[in-house]
């Protein structure tokens, strides 16, 4: 009984399992191109670098625009003074303690400075648009090495299908050749001879098979993916291989490319920057008018008014006589108590207002003028010139981009005409050698050949397809290996 149990238990857990591993493959993620690119670009370093540095001009372009707004202050103070020193609000001497307070606001705006901040906005404004073309050039690098490694895996898987199919037919071979061996009907050295071509082509399908698991950690490296060995691609449908870009030429692509290419827009708007730069520059030299405007108030402890509550009694005091008469003259002195003069009140009297303009004409900055004018019309010159690299780069990617295309289809052509003639030599050779008219050895090596061939025709049909894709690319056409 004890046992029976143990054995359903046992059983449920192999269905359990078998279960959970079912779900687990048919929940296994199958990566098209647009997934792996999709994620190479929201994952990838450089991007978010990149992006980092567009959100920095942003906040440059902002600050830029604010800059040639009036800007507006307040200060407040408070003090204690502990000495004698002239109170700044009553004019007089204070020996003791005495608390002041000063509250200013002020405001300036420049009404003319060569145009630097104008100029400073738009060439802040142009490094923000140069900076998202960078970034749009960081992301087409991307996707086209991840078109590249996606292609080496489809590459990779193919040539893993040839080599198990050369592996099946040799093995079959080895099967026959051990009984007709057995029954005395063909020498043990073609069986010898067999069997050694079969070792090779199990080495083949070990290599082909490490080659297939390096093209998948590659892709999944480029793109930042998690390491695993579920990771598993499409397999679409692929581009047909034919004449690339029929009645289109060099000169074509290249006018296309030079309208929609972010790094020779980017290129252009440096040049543009420049320019600007160069304007600033000239701004240094320029006189500076400005206007601003303030108001302030303050208190001070020092200042002092007659208690109104505190008159006392009336003394009269001799002062002197009348000269004729000789009769005394008599002033009334009135006891009269101080304090200090409220807050408010005198925030109200010492209320202070000022506008004015002021004019700054540069006469002689140790020249800091004139520099920074030379030096932005190098940066100019090395801006233009930038642009003439880079469209000359361009140029050259794109003869050589179109060809490498023809190249690889011209090879495509010719090797797919090699495999034709090899599998007609195969066929010939497998004939022959069915009816003992041919050596093992012979066999063989008309058997390697055929593999070299289809391994040749594999490589070239990938290698246009990426070159192709190239082309479109350059185009400004979408990146796609499928006929979609």
């Amino acid at each position: 009984m004890q046992m029976h149990r143990f054995s359903t238990l046992f059983l449920s857990l192999c269905f359990l399992f078998t279960i959970w591993s079912g779900e687990r493959v048919t929940a296994q993620k199958i990566w098209t191109l647009e997934d792996c690119i999709n994620f190479a670009l929201e994952n990838n370093l450089d991007i978010n670098k990149q992006m980092l540095t567009v959100e920095g001009n942003k906040k440059a372009l902002l600050q830029s625009g604010l800059n040639m707004l009036p800007n507006l202050n307040a200060n407040g103070t408070n003090f204690w003074n502990f000495g004698q020193t002239i109170d700044q609000y009553t004019n007089t001497f204070a020996t003791t303690t005495v608390r002041s307070n000063n509250f200013y606001i002020s405001s300036n705006v420049m009404l003319f400075g060569g145009l630097q901040k104008l100029n400073t906005f738009k060439a802040n404004k142009i490094n923000l648009l140069a900076s998202q073309y960078d970034l749009d050039v960081i992301k087409n690098n991307i996707s086209l090495s991840v078109a590249g490694y996606y292609l080496d895996i489809l590459f990779n898987l193919e040539l893993l299908g040839v080599a198990k199919e050369q592996l099946r037919i040799t093995t079959a071979q080895s099967e026959r050749i051990q009984k007709m061996v057995d029954a005395g009907s063909s020498a043990r050295g073609d069986l010898l001879n067999i069997n050694a071509q079969k070792a090779t082509e199990e080495l083949n399908v070990v290599d082909a098979t490490n080659r297939l698991s390096i093209s998948n950690l590659s892709l999944q490296q480029l793109i930042d993916l998690t390491v695993t060995r579920d990771f598993t691609i499409e397999k679409p449908a692929l581009k047909d291989v034919k004449a690339p870009l029929d009645q289109i030429t060099t000169e074509v692509i290249f006018e296309k490319a030079m309208k929609t290419r972010p790094e020779i827009r980017a290129a252009e708007l440096r040049v543009e920057a420049a320019h600007k730069r160069l304007a600033i520059a000239r701004g240094y030299v320029q006189p500076v008018l400005s206007l601003s405007g303030s108001w302030g108030t303050g208190y001070s402890g020092a200042a002092m008014e007659v208690d109104p509550g505190s008159m006392g009694d009336t003394t009269w005091k001799a002062i002197g006589i009348t000269q004729q008469s000789k009769d005394i003259v008599l002033m009334p002195q009135i006891d009269y108590r101080y304090r200090v003069k409220d807050f408010s009140e005198q925030l109200k009297d010492n209320s202070n207002q000022s506008v004015g303009f002021s004019l700054s004409v540069p006469i002689f900055n140790g020249w800091q003028g004139r520099n920074a004018i030379s030096q932005a019309k190098i940066q100019k010159t090395q801006a233009e010139i930038d642009l003439d690299i880079k469209t000359r780069d361009l140029r050259k990617l794109i003869e050589q981009a179109f060809a490498d295309a023809v190249s690889a289809l011209q090879k495509y052509n010719a090797s797919g005409e090699k495999v034709a003639a090899q599998n007609e030599a195969f066929k010939y050779a497998q004939q022959k050698f069915d009816v003992g008219m041919m050596t093992s050895f012979d066999y063989n090596n008309t058997k390697k050949d055929l593999t070299k061939a289809e391994s040749d025709l594999l490589q070239a049909k990938y290698d246009f397809i990426f070159k192709s894709t190239i082309l479109d690319f350059y185009m400004g056409n979408p990146i796609r290996i499928n006929r979609e």
